[in-house]
């Protein structure tokens, strides 16, 4: 019982997650599926990309500030606020990188997870 209500919460947490990436306009948002992957280290790694540095921040407080809002939850842990190329929330079970677009590229998460579930959330989901 107690992984089901896990599961469900990991899903709500990275729809959550999303909200806030979209507020500040993220670009190249990416949900990958962890959860039947053997030995991954969350249920979810969502991806996105900034143009700047200076939205690369707001993203991330954006992300903090729904997930917070919306669930009481705060990050475990978070790296790379004082570089401003790649910000890391940890939420546990969802994982958040938020990249400068030529960092995103260097770094390819989506190919490390390659056999994940993958997602694309599209301008047109934005909407909704």
């Amino acid at each position: 019982m107690k992984s089901t209500l896990v599961r469900q919460d990991s899903d709500r947490l990275a729809d959550v997650a999303v909200r806030g990436m979209q507020e500040k306009k993220a670009a190249d948002i990416v949900v990958l599926n962890l959860k039947d992957l053997k030995n991954a280290v969350a249920d979810y790694f969502i991806i996105c990309s900034a143009s700047s540095d200076t939205q690369l921040d707001a993203i991330a407080r954006s992300v903090e500030e729904e997930v917070e809002k919306l669930t009481g939850q705060n990050p475990w842990q978070t790296e790379g606020r004082m570089n401003r190329e790649w910000v890391l929330l940890d939420y546990v079970d969802v994982v958040v990188h938020i990249f400068l677009r030529d960092r995103r590229q260097f770094y390819a998460l989506e190919e490390l997870w390659g056999d994940a579930q993958i997602k694309y959330i599209t301008e047109e989901a934005e909407a909704v």
